[in-house]
């Protein structure tokens, strides 16, 4: 499929004799990107082929193409129209566009092909092997050699290949070949040979295999030949797949039997200087398909990825391997399970850990493989990774077989944040966030910003990989109690491209200890999913370590009222066909270990509430760790030991109540609690042991006793917890009397009406205005009116908050103390002017210290007794100054009701 010998010493002649500018140059180029990784994940326009590409080289700045296509065409949207290309064309490595270079690689009959490319040491001569008999006329024999100064075909360079040539290898005197053939110039030679580099003459390098080869490399001493592809045997001797011969005389040095699984098939090799690497492919089950390291000392395994999904192309480039495959399930390496496809992956040269370079493409056409061979081009002092193949998107865009990626020039912003806020006590509010998706920064900087306020409050840095995006947070301990609050967070890769602002996430401050979830964090839980988001699909993990956060599946419904803990947090609901919650954080399970969820339904088809599976958005084929209810509503809670071992209630549950369930397990057994109640018990202290996923709503059950209908919950779940310890039967019933305590109530109330007075404009009413506005000299004072609702029953006034927003004008807010009091005349929306508005009362109710300028949400809490007393009716209130800086605040008429002043009411037991 490739290559030169050795991509270091051509990327080392590429950039000979560029000067000191050249390194100055690169070290910010690989700032912009998470190190080791000096590629960006952003393809640059480049022209496409109407085929598949099959083979790519570079010299000069120039990047040499070979496959099976007619014409090549200007990338989406730009300028220029197709142009023939005969199975190969020339483009510049720094714009993409086809060069004056051109020749066409024909067959009298058939279909003609370029499968290799490869470079003379000096990058003077460039060989082309393949399937065809001609070059621009001019006749061979699947390998041609071609002059790169003149883009001519070199007449004296004339082997004669009898059938395809897959793969090639150039040293200074001699041409390496590996393919389809059985016989060279007449002579026996199956499926690889050597030819001299200027004259095509046979060499007597004999390694005669039984099956195809389709890849050759040589060592970068010069003294052996790596050989790789179908066979099974090399100049008779066992040796599957992968082999060492000797550069001279192709004689056996090192075989590989039973190295690599019979149903698998060595694609690519590719050396550096401290070893070589495979690309393997592999058919049916129990194959091979990932990568191998091997040191060149000895040539043994150095390591190997397990990784799922054939691997067309490897390339190492500065400590990183670059590889070209469809991996779709790495979970044999820790990493993700069985699902998406990946085309494209780096992982250091010395492991497995994929690193922060993910872009992607599709299947395409022919075979469906996707990205098929890589290489390293040079211009101007930029490097640019090239990828051909068959398939048809980059990134989601449309771009056919080819694309490229430079090492500088990043400008793909991380995702958006999806951020959520909880305050589970007095002064303390946690913003939560997944952390973002960047295809080429694993290392990301956060900024949360509160209250609209154009400064972040807080600057926070996390990894993240495209499989592993763990939940970060922050605390933010300057929070009143009973006032609101909004928070919004930014993300920033290392080159500074930041993305928009997440959604909001508002939080109100309890005045006392929220009870439940304070002892679920208390009790150690080490996962805890309260199910309060209002944006899919990120599901917060508000335990104290709070870093096993979830993903929605299939869009379950969201805040789901009333939930379990009286009021206190929402529900989250399940179709019972195919929505779920799963885990973003692949873990172990150990010996002992507490699962807990609330659930309601009236379903009779059963399913899956919560278990533990080794897959993540498709069904599991290793599952147990888990709660199910049958179809006629008893609850389950099994493990696997090799035999199913379940614990199942007598009683139903489908009764569209809440219920509470807690199973537990450890070396007193398994146990198994409804509503605080044990309800059953069974001697068995393990499980089985893999490594997997958290799933609520549902997971695979095929095997297990009393199987359901349905895999999928029908009903809601709410406060779902997993603990690394068993829970006692004194604690269990503890959470479920918390739970059931009446808790606080928060209500959220907006002005009904508001205007200002203005002394300047005596006469004049601002009832439609969008804006308020307080002053001392000269006189402005705002008048709001709140409908005030009655105490619920059993409650009494807790806290009373009002939130009033700063408008967008310039110098909006003030230096001077702002007061709330009350209003003791008569007054409305439409009618008050300065002439005739109503007297103010004392003593003030609340007020602000000062208001910075910026647009943001400000709060100040008001004397309870005196707005208890005015419960059940009509309140009105108004902000007064002494001062001389005016402040200037959103009325209820704004835009979008976009700073409506707003009080917020706690209500709770007396």
């Amino acid at each position: 499929m490739r290559r030169s010998r050795g991509l270091a010493a051509a990327v080392a002649l590429s950039l000979a004799g560029t000067g000191a500018g050249l390194g100055l140059g690169l070290v910010p180029q690989a700032a912009a990107v998470t190190p080791p990784v000096a590629f960006t994940a952003d393809p640059l326009p480049t022209w496409q082929p109407n085929g598949v590409v099959w083979a790519l080289a570079e010299a000069a700045g120039r990047v040499f193409v070979g496959g099976t296509f007619s014409a090549v065409r200007p990338p989406a949207g730009a300028a220029g129209s197709e142009q023939p290309a005969v199975n190969f064309v020339a483009l510049d490595a720094a714009t993409g566009a086809p060069t004056s270079c051109t020749l066409s690689f024909t067959v009298p009959s058939g279909t003609a092909t370029v499968r290799a490319l490869a470079l003379s040491p000096d990058k003077k001569t460039l060989y082309a092997g393949g399937y065809f008999g001609a070059v621009n006329g001019t006749a061979v024999s699947s390998l041609a050699a071609v002059d790169v100064a003149s883009c001519t075909v070199k007449t004296d360079f004339r082997p004669a290949f009898a059938a395809t040539v897959r793969a090639l290898a150039v040293t200074g005197d001699t041409v390496y070949a590996g393919g389809d053939f059985l016989t060279v110039a007449g002579q026996p030679r199956q499926r690889f040979a050597a030819v001299g580099a200027t004259d095509g003459a046979l060499k007597p390098f004999t390694a005669d295999a039984d099956e195809p080869g389709r890849a050759i490399e040589v060592t970068p001493d010069g003294n052996s030949v790596l050989l790789g592809g179908d066979f099974f045997t090399v100049n008779g001797t066992n040796t599957h797949a992968l082999a060492v011969v000797d550069a001279t005389s192709g004689a056996l040095t090192k075989s590989y039997p039973g190295f690599i699984e019979t149903n698998s098939v060595v694609k690519d090799i590719a050396t550096d200087a401290t070893g070589f690497y495979t690309a393997n492919e592999g058919t049916g089950g129990g194959v091979f398909d990932g990568r191998i390291a091997l040191d060149l000392a000895g040539f043994n395994q150095r390591w190997r990825d397990t990784c799922l999904g054939a691997t067309q192309a490897v390339l190492p480039y500065q400590s990183v391997l670059y590889s070209a495959s469809h991996a779709h399930d790495c979970s044999s390496v820790g990493e993700f399970p069985d699902g998406q496809r990946h085309h494209l992956l780096a992982q250091p040269t010395t492991g497995t850990g994929k690193l922060s370079w993910a872009p992607d493409t599709n299947d395409g056409i022919g075979e469906g493989i996707g990205p098929r061979v890589m290489t390293v081009g040079s211009k101007d002092g930029v490097q640019y990774l090239w990828v051909g193949g068959e398939f048809t998107t980059v990134n989601g865009a449309a771009q056919q077989s080819l694309t490229r990626f430079a090492s500088t020039g990043d400008t793909g912003a991380p995702s958006v944040p999806v951020a959520s806020a909880v305050s589970f006590k007095p002064g303390e509010v946690q913003v939560r966030w997944r952390t973002s998706l960047d295809l080429d920064d694993s290392a990301l900087t956060y900024k949360v910003y509160r209250n609209g306020a154009a400064t972040p409050v807080a600057t926070v840095t996390a990894d993240s990989l495209f499989f592993r995006r763990p939940q970060a947070s922050w605390t933010d301990t300057t929070v009143t109690a009973g006032q609101s609050y909004t928070y919004r967070v930014t993300a920033t890769d290392a080159a500074g491209n930041t993305s928009a602002l997440s959604a909001t996430a508002s939080v109100t401050v309890p005045t006392k200890t929220d009870a439940y979830p304070n002892q679920v964090r208390a009790d150690g839980a080490r996962q805890y999913w309260r199910y309060d988001e209002s944006t899919l699909p990120f599901v917060a993990d508000s335990s104290v370590s709070g870093n096993k956060s979830g993903v929605h599946l299939n869009a379950p419904a969201l805040r789901q009222t009333p939930g379990a803990v009286s009021g206190a947090s929402t529900a989250i609901g399940f179709n019972g066909t195919d929505t779920q919650v799963y885990g973003d954080e692949r873990q172990t399970v150990g010996s002992a270990y507490t699962i807990e969820t609330w659930f309601r339904t009236n379903t009779t088809r059963g399913g899956k509430l919560f278990g533990f599976g080794n897959n993540q958005a498709r069904g599991s084929n290793q599952y147990d760790k888990h709660l199910y209810m049958t179809n006629d509503g008893r609850l389950v809670f099994g493990v696997y030991t090799g035999a199913t071992r379940t614990v199942t209630t007598s009683g139903t549950y489908n009764d569209n109540a809440w219920h509470h369930v807690v199973a537990t397990q450890g070396p007193g057994g398994m146990t198994l609690y409804v509503d605080g109640v044990q309800k059953g018990t069974l001697a068995v202290t393990t499980h089985e042991n893999f490594s997997g996923y958290w799933h609520a709503g549902g997971d695979s059950l095929g095997g297990w006793p009393d199987r359901p209908i349905s895999e999928y919950w029908a009903g809601q779940l709410d406060e779902t917890a997993v603990y690394p310890t068993v829970l006692s039967a004194a604690q269990v019933q503890n959470h479920y009397a918390l739970a059931t305590a009446p808790a606080d109530q928060v209500l959220q109330v907006t002005a009904a009406e508001d205007t200002y007075a203005n002394a300047g404009a005596p006469d004049t009413n601002y009832g439609t205005s969008s804006s308020l506005a307080v002053r001392g000299t000269s006189f402005y004072a705002s008048y709001l009116r709140f409908n005030l609702p009655a105490a619920p029953a059993g409650t009494v006034l807790k806290s009373a908050v009002l939130s009033v927003k700063t408008s967008t004008m310039s110098g909006a807010g003030t230096a001077d103390s702002v007061s709330v009091l009350p209003v003791t005349g008569a007054w409305t929306e439409t009618g008050t002017t300065y002439n005739n508005r109503p007297g103010l009362g004392a003593p003030a109710l609340g007020g602000f210290a000062g208001i910075p300028d910026g647009s943001a949400v400000h709060t100040a809490a008001l004397t309870t007794a005196n707005v208890s007393a005015a419960l059940g009716g009509s309140y009105a209130l108004a902000l007064s100054s002494t001062g001389t800086d005016a402040l200037w605040l959103w009325s209820s008429e704004a835009q979008a009701a976009e700073g409506t002043p707003q009080l917020t009411l706690t209500f709770g037991a007396p």
